[in-house]
């Protein structure tokens, strides 16, 4: 296991409105406030990377390779080749804090400070409808165009990837102790048997639990109804009134889980990974009824003054040679399915395991299994945001 495997940054997101929710409107004009969209003609700035060599690079934290020295060596490789520096930051904790954070700069058409930003795609989402992305030229991309997986090459919120590029990926599924358990789980409804009352946790925010309990029922998430939203929540409002669920949980769910307070959970295959290697009694099971299929985008904000090099840095790690190096550190699911083949040819005992690990690069029946969700719409969000949060407290 290498030492810069992270724990799993991104999803201890807040399940309130707050700012994300009203901006998500679109348009808050009425209140006095500029409309949030932002129109084609307002996005671009003057490109100046022919001029500066440099970008800004705005990360979750542990998210990148990095050497014993704090160096990071695919950056420090695509400075090499192109004379491009890099500002890598690891300011992004929390999507709707960033959210938060870039909305009134993006409204009113500053600089960002950032070239290049990381978000998970149901947040990407919010950004490409209002409007405070760019679209990316295809052309500075030759290597997304040859290596991107097809099953992340057309979300519903940006078909055809014109404006956003999976950085990583990962699935949503069951993790459980299988020893203690003393049987397998094959389904989500397993959850809810009843040797597992008050040992079961479930993700705190909509955005993280709701596709697998849709897809529990049959629900296509893809192009989920108003009432597949509300069967699952009534299923799980029956739970919690029961005491089935011991509680809803963001990051915390691993540390559940590693106590024995938890023996089954909703799970991210990435934390799993780390999991399974200091727990071998423990276990991650994408259902048989489907696990939600799940990533997070390069995006380039708007008026960012260095596109194209953002480009070329994205472009970068659509090298199979350099996504191979990229998934040895963080182990998520890698976007470039041709890296499995330099990782097994590479001739290193831990990098060949990791060409065959099917969380990182999943087979074709698991892939079969896996489905995206299309991202809750701000005039959905409310009412299920409302729900959900009578159930969970939060």
């Amino acid at each position: 296991m290498s030492p810069t495997t992270p724990t799993r940054r991104a999803l201890t997101r807040r399940s309130v409105l707050g700012t994300a929710g009203l901006l998500g409107a679109g348009t808050l004009t009425g209140c006095g406030i500029p409309s949030a969209y932002v129109a084609e003609e307002r996005r671009s700035a003057p490109d100046r990377s022919g001029d500066e060599p440099r970008l800004v690079f705005s990360n979750w934290t542990q998210y990148i390779d990095a050497d014993d020295d704090g160096r990071r060596p695919t950056l420090d490789a695509f400075t090499e080749r192109t004379g491009i520096a890099v500002t890598y930051t690891e300011d992004i904790n929390d999507n709707d804090e960033f959210f938060g954070k870039m909305g009134p700069v993006l409204i009113q058409g500053t600089d960002p400070g950032r070239d290049l930003m990381v978000v998970s795609d149901w947040m990407a989402g919010r950004y490409v409808s209002l409007g405070w992305v760019q679209t990316l030229d295809r052309v500075n991309l030759p290597h997304v165009t040859a290596h991107l997986d097809p099953q992340l090459a057309a979300p519903a919120f940006d078909p055809g990837r014109r404006r956003s590029v999976p950085w990583q990926s990962g699935i949503t599924g069951i993790a459980y102790n299988r020893k203690e358990l003393g049987r397998e789980l094959r389904s989500t409804a397993d959850l809810w048997a009843p040797d597992l009352k008050g040992r079961v946790t479930l993700f705190a925010g909509l955005d993280e639990a709701l596709g697998l309990l849709m897809l529990a029922h049959g629900a296509d998430i893809a192009a989920f109804t108003a009432d597949d939203a509300h069967r699952a929540m009534d299923q799980v409002q029956k739970m919690v009134d029961t005491r089935h669920v011991r509680r809803f949980t963001g990051n915390d769910y691993t540390s559940d889980l590693a106590s024995g307070a938890a023996l089954a959970c909703q799970a991210y295959s990435g934390d799993a990974v780390q999991l399974m290697a200091e727990n071998p009694d423990l276990d991650f099971v994408v259902p048989e009824e489907g696990g939600e299929l799940w990533a997070e985008s390069l995006l380039v904000p708007n008026r960012a003054g260095h596109k194209r090099n953002a480009e070329q840095l994205i472009d970068h790690y659509y090298q199979p040679e350099v996504a191979a190096e990229l998934a040895a550190a963080v182990q998520y699911i890698c976007p470039v399915p041709a890296a499995r083949e330099v990782l097994a040819a590479s001739g290193e005992k831990e990098k060949a395991e990791l060409a065959e690990h099917p969380l990182v690069f999943p087979t074709e029946e698991m892939r079969a299994r896996l489905h995206t969700m299309r991202d809750v719409t701000s005039a959905e969000r409310p009412v299920l945001h409302k729900v959900w949060g009578r159930i969970t407290g939060v």
